[in-house]
């Protein structure tokens, strides 16, 4: 990644986070699951896909280092991984600073040459 110090293993970890929440099911999934966890059965609920599809869902997003799975007695629920999140935004507030820097500065340039024409 250019410009960033991003090792191999980081790059590829992002990779796999952004691949999984390419999906509009799994990023719902990610939505849902942000309000606390839930069981397989549970966030299979809203969706008009099998449970198996709903697995392999999750199943993407465990790969990619978003979602857990604990035991709880019976239940397995599924939990969000709130770092995984963190580290996808830092990376995207990296992109977002630089962008709203330059901006600030193309600002700066504009109002100068403003200034300048109507002086």
């Amino acid at each position: 990644m250019e410009g960033l110090n991003v090792s191999q293993a980081d790059e590829e970890r992002l990779d796999r986070a952004f691949q999984a929440l390419a999906d509009p099911v799994r990023r719902h999934m990610v939505a849902r699951l942000s309000r606390g966890p839930l069981t397989v059965n549970e966030l299979a609920e809203p969706f008009d896909i099998t449970v198996q599809a709903v697995s392999k869902h999750i199943q993407s997003l465990e790969a990619a280092g978003l979602v857990t799975r604990s035991r709880d007695g019976q239940r397995r629920p599924v939990h969000l991984e709130a770092a995984a999140l963190e580290r996808l935004t830092a990376w995207i507030d990296r992109y977002r600073i630089v962008a709203e820097q330059r901006y600030r500065r193309l600002d700066d340039v504009l109002d100068t040459i403003t200034n300048e024409e109507e002086s």
